[in-house]
């Protein structure tokens, strides 16, 4: 007797031995008991699945004798020329070389005799899809009035081929892919039928090669006993057919989380060189990446079929990366993927395929900056957020100057005011600043005493501007416990100055509003009608539960922040929004040469300093101080 392989040899003859698909098997079996046939079935699904060995079984059960019948004899005389292919009665027809009208037209004829010897007669129409269109509306008519004796099915693999008219003639199954862990249990189950030592390692890795496919799996292990002998090895199956092992791919997706290029490339090269399949690396190395993504929804479907060491593999790298990164080097790998099966240099495309994946992960995406934004660190969070190339920028030194700036900001305008340098009893009006340049040793701060050997004479004057902060800093600590603010006023004067401090972005929301009410555990806030915009900012999560810290700060207690629209308040007047701004220049704007005649007497220039302090709408203009933060500019004039 001549050797039949595998994928014959064990072909399921029963419903009971179809595997994986329940669904379909279940809704034949309720069909015949309760006498519900329909006259087309269309069976829909991958290769190896089992389209044809249902087929057959469903054939079985109609003409077996005394049938149709679920639990029929599959030794009997009828079912084994059916299994063979050899009944009269029951047709199997390649539509791949039957494919033509004329055809069809001989099937036409053929339908109106009566069986030989079954019950039914039956056409089992393979790769239907290969039908011409002339075939398919030939065969229409006769489909959908069939005689009674007669029964089509139809298989495909390709479902969106058939003609839509002949799928609504047919009640219609689709086969899914057979779990893995359902092959690799079927294999060991052959193997030890056939006297054959299979590793569960090795099993587990042709049912992965084998993408749901039992035929194929049954292939794979034939030619595997062909060359192994009586023992087969994992190792065994790796090297046979160019499979890459789940820790091998878990290993190379760790080099490109982990960003390391050099690492990742030499994972490759060790693949290449070993005879990998570049092709099916790339390919596990997706599905991997898949897997990363899946658990971080849901753990416990991603570890299913995972060996445990990869398992743990994949359970590390799911909180190494996002799933907005993850879905980019995804889009990247199957860009290669593509381009890959008609490279002639399938290793180039994998290694400039594997450099654009790291790079991709070294990118800032705009999640990163909103997020940043939002969180209220003025672009600190970012910094930390980029990759490595985000270490480069001297991040460290505009942040120092943004948080000395703000607060004594009008105070570096009276520089100008002491031009007259004969004036040396000036410092009278300001006796806390001027006693600085003189007696080294009488102020208290120690920073003081070291700046004022640098100045000069005359020039002693506008030095002590830019020390001044400096103290004010050190004391705002040491005056943050003691007093808590009587007045709402009071109290929302020290919260803005907080939130300046602290999450500078979001004072420009405040600067116009108003603490109304401060009760045990509320603090309310109320915006002029116009800012509706700032109020839904400030309520959302992250920006609320800064302002609340900064409010908890100033009161001393920790409250809940509200935002309401109060028509009472007063809303930032338009027209100041594009008037007399300079940074960082000192040529001033022509409005403002046209106001300073107004103010033309020479005795009040000392004052000048004072008018531009003294016009708090001006300076607490919400475009003003957003631009003083975002550019690190200073108000001339």
């Amino acid at each position: 007797m001549s050797y039949q392989v595998f994928a014959r040899k064990y072909r399921p003859r029963t419903f009971e031995d179809v595997l994986g698909q329940e669904h379909v098997v279940r809704t034949l079996r309720n069909a015949i008991a309760q006498n519900r046939l329909a006259h087309a079935y269309l069976f829909v699904g991958p290769r190896g699945t089992g389209k044809t060995s249902t087929a057959r079984i469903f054939a079985k059960a109609l003409n077996c004798p005394g049938g149709p019948m679920v639990d029929f004899d599959p030794d009997d005389e009828v079912c084994r020329e059916i299994e063979k292919g050899i009944c009269l009665d029951v047709r199997e027809i390649d539509g791949a070389s039957n494919n033509g009208v004329e055809q069809v037209r001989e099937l036409r004829e053929e339908v109106k005799f009566a069986p030989s010897r079954c019950r039914f007669k039956i056409y089992y129409i393979d790769e239907v899809h290969m039908l011409s269109t002339a075939a398919f509306n030939a065969l229409l008519k006769t489909l959908e009035e069939p005689p009674e004796h007669v029964k089509f099915i139809f298989a495909t693999t390709e479902a969106h081929k058939v003609l839509p008219t002949i799928i609504s003639r047919c009640q219609r199954f689709d086969l899914r892919r057979i779990p893995t862990s359902l092959i690799a249990k079927h294999l060991l189950h052959i193997a030890s039928l056939e006297n054959v030592n299979l590793h569960e390692k090795a099993a587990y890795a042709i049912a992965k090669g084998a993408e749901g496919g039992m035929r194929d799996a049954q292939s794979m292990l034939d030619q595997l006993v062909a060359f192994c002998g009586e023992s087969i090895s994992e190792q065994d199956v790796l090297d046979i057919f160019g499979f890459t092992q789940g820790e091998t791919v878990a290993n190379l997706a760790q080099r490109i989380l982990e960003r390391d290029t050099v690492g990742a490339l030499r994972e490759l090269h060790t693949q290449a060189d070993g005879g990998k399949d570049l092709a099916r690396l790339l390919v596990d190395l997706i599905q991997h990446l898949r897997t990363i993504l899946v658990h971080q929804v849901d753990p416990a479907a991603a570890e299913e079929d995972l060996s445990p060491e990869v398992a743990a593999m994949t359970r590390t790298q799911a909180a190494m990366v996002d799933a907005e990164r993850l879905l980019r080097v995804m889009d990247e790998l199957a860009e290669v993927d593509a381009r890959m099966r008609w490279a002639g240099n399938k290793l180039l495309h994998l290694e400039l395929g594997l450099i654009q994946a790291v790079q991709t992960l070294g990118e800032v995406t705009l999640s990163d900056v909103i997020l940043a934004m939002n969180d209220g660190s003025g672009g600190a969070n970012l910094a930390a957020a980029m990759p490595r190339r985000a270490a480069v920028p001297v991040a460290p030194a505009p942040a120092a100057t943004i948080s000395a700036a703000p607060a004594p900001a009008p105070a570096p305008v009276p520089v100008p005011a002491p031009a007259p340098v004969p004036v040396q009893a000036t410092p009278a009006p300001v006796p806390a600043r001027a006693p600085a340049p003189a007696p080294a040793p009488a102020p208290a701060p120690a920073p003081v005493s070291t700046q004022p050997p640098a100045q000069s004479a005359p020039v002693a004057a506008p030095v002590p501007a830019p020390v001044a902060p400096a103290p004010a800093e050190e004391a705002a600590p040491a005056a943050a416990a003691p007093p808590v603010p009587e007045t709402l006023e009071e109290a929302w004067k020290h919260i803005l100055e907080a939130v300046h401090q602290t999450y500078p972005l979001y004072e420009e929301w405040l600067l116009h509003g108003a603490l109304l009410e401060l009760t045990g555990q509320t603090a309310k806030i109320g915006l002029p009608t116009t800012e509706s915009m700032a109020r839904e900012s400030l309520l959302r999560p992250a920006s609320k539960a800064k302002v609340e810290e900064c409010i908890a700060k100033v009161i001393q207690r920790t409250v809940k922040m509200e935002v309401v629209l109060d028509p009472n308040l007063k809303p930032p007047p338009a027209t100041e929004m594009t008037f007399g701004l300079s940074f960082g220049d000192s040529t001033p704007p022509p409005p403002k040469e046209a106001a300073a005649p107004a103010a033309a007497p020479a005795p009040e220039a000392p004052k000048e300093p004072e008018g531009v302090a003294a016009d708090p709408e001006f300076y607490n203009d919400p475009l003003i101080q957003a631009a003083i933060v975002k550019f690190k500019a200073t108000l001339v004039k």
